[in-house]
């Protein structure tokens, strides 16, 4: 991970002196938020704040809480120049996320055995845990924004770990995040489906498991083929003409953004059971496309799944 431009190099670590521990069911001096914080988010996680010190003898707590959300680890030292140009700007980026990593703070002198675990040779130096292991990130001191940049490619790599818990302080929820693609999102929303749809798709290039963007590019798919079309006219025309796979598809995209995800999935899987070789193909990727644009736990989408593999199978 490497957004930067300026030279900053990363160094490897090695934490082979601390490894996780399974999340306790209620972390060591967490109490402050309680069991009713995360009551009505199951990926919510209690604790007193998004900033904290931490030390030698508490610090398999921390290490139990990048089980479920990314610790950025700040080692630092109060002599230190560049880290207290530094330090400030990392916590109003970890504030900035809303709960979706927090920050550790580790003064290295009073905390020898932690700097050694980290292999740390200068200060600053920044790192992550995700899932009780180390993620090097940068040394020295860096502006805002690439601070930012390095924290926005760990959470796309804590997510394709399946680490996407957000921390809930104080019995509060976290402010809602804002959009993960706000560029791709904003041309979406203008009907600028091309450049939506190379935003999205550069996106998942850099993060395959990136869910949003997946999404993203199969909303913009759908709005370019819809782009001045009459959807009563698709649906019209594919009752017309049952066999025609163009004008099935049309009508299926017509009918998604029309509210009749049943009507779409069923003239499609109907077309399915009839056809092979490259046209079953075209019509089965287009299905997990507007699978993808209503959601896993859509029920259109619940029932055309198990519909769907019956048709292929």
């Amino acid at each position: 991970m490497d957004p930067s431009q300026d030279g900053q190099q990363s160094q490897g670590l090695d934490l082979s002196a601390v490894r996780s521990k399974n999340l306790p069911q209620q972390q060591a001096g967490h109490s402050s938020a309680g069991p009713s914080a995360a009551a009505h988010e199951p990926n919510g996680v209690p604790l007193p704040s998004l900033v904290f010190d931490a030390d030698e003898a508490g610090f398999n707590d921390v290490v139990a809480i990048s089980e479920r959300i990314p610790v950025v680890i700040d080692l630092w030292a109060e002599w230190c120049g560049p880290c207290k140009q530094l330090s400030p700007i990392i916590e109003r980026v970890v504030e900035s996320f809303g709960g979706r990593l927090v920050l550790a703070k580790v003064d290295v002198d009073a905390n020898p055995r932690l700097q050694q675990a980290f292999g740390v040779q200068s200060i600053p130096t920044v790192v992550a845990i995700v899932k009780g292991q180390p993620v090097p990130l940068f040394q020295g001191a860096l502006p805002e924004p690439q601070v930012k940049a390095y924290f926005d490619e760990l959470l796309k790599l804590a997510a394709e770990n399946g680490v996407t818990g957000h921390a809930v302080v104080d019995g509060a929820e976290p402010e809602p995040a804002g959009p993960a693609h706000p560029e791709a999102e904003a041309a979406l929303s203008q009907g600028d489906f091309d450049t939506a749809e190379k935003l999205f798709k550069a996106a998942l290039a850099e993060s395959p498991a990136d869910a949003e963007a997946k999404v993203g590019v199969a909303k913009a798919g759908l709005g370019r083929r819809l782009a001045g079309a009459d959807p009563s006219a698709l649906i019209s025309a594919a009752d017309a003409d049952p066999k025609s796979l163009d004008a099935a598809m049309a009508a299926a995209d017509a009918e998604i953004v029309t509210g009749s995800p049943e009507r779409a999935f069923d003239r499609l899987i109907t077309l399915i059971r009839t056809r092979a070789g490259d046209e079953k193909e075209t019509l089965r990727l287009r299905v997990l496309e507007l699978f993808e644009i209503l959601g896993a736990d859509d029920p259109a989408v619940t029932k055309a799944r198990t519909a769907l593999m019956r048709a292929l199978f």
